[in-house]
């Protein structure tokens, strides 16, 4: 029994392993990154078959890689939050203001959901932006890059990457108005 497992596991690995990587690093600053979460998905995946069946391995593993990705960022929703709401002289006022819900010292239950809510409505808003601009997104707001460092490793002129972040920055506002109206509604 513990054969068939174990086979299991590598027939997964061996099937799933390069896709899996290749999403990872299309979200994270570098290749160790990269490995350090699929590895912690490959550890969690061994845990679990150990317990009994996975229905869908694929949903589960995606599931489980996107999760450890927003784990990753979570040290950074200080300052995505300021980024993603409008400076004082902004004209878009009704823009939503996550501050409250996300930054707040208390964790419940609640406040656990709606955190992995934002983080998870938060990617899929990212894959509907153009390349070019979820990538500048995520190098400087999740990676923490500096434009210089993006303008070196891309070749493009700062201005150009800026103008990109800020079409990233406003179709993220827009997408998640929606979201905030339905958190603070209920």
């Amino acid at each position: 029994m513990p054969q068939d497992k174990n086979s299991h596991i590598i027939q997964t690995i061996a099937s799933y392993g390069k896709s899996l990587l290749g999403f990872i690093r299309k979200r994270v600053k570098n290749d160790a990154d990269a490995e350090d979460i699929l590895q912690d998905v490959w550890y969690q995946f061994s845990n679990v078959v150990n317990a009994g069946p996975i229905e869908q391995t694929s949903a589960w593993l995606y599931r489980v890689a996107k999760n450890k990705i927003i784990d990753k960022h979570k040290k950074r929703s200080e300052t995505l939050i300021d980024d993603m709401l409008p400076a004082g002289d902004d004209e878009d006022d009704d823009a939503p203001d996550f501050r409250a819900i996300l930054l707040t010292e208390a964790t419940t239950p609640e406040t656990q959901y709606l955190r992995n809510l934002f983080w998870e409505q938060l990617f899929v808003a990212l894959d509907e932006l153009p390349e070019n601009q979820r990538q500048v997104f995520i190098w400087q707001e999740l990676d923490d890059m500096p434009f210089e460092e993006i303008a070196q490793k891309t070749g493009e002129n700062i201005n150009t990457l800026v103008s990109r972040k800020r079409y990233a920055v406003l179709h993220l506002r827009k997408r998640l108005k929606q979201l905030y109206k339905e958190i603070t509604e209920y």
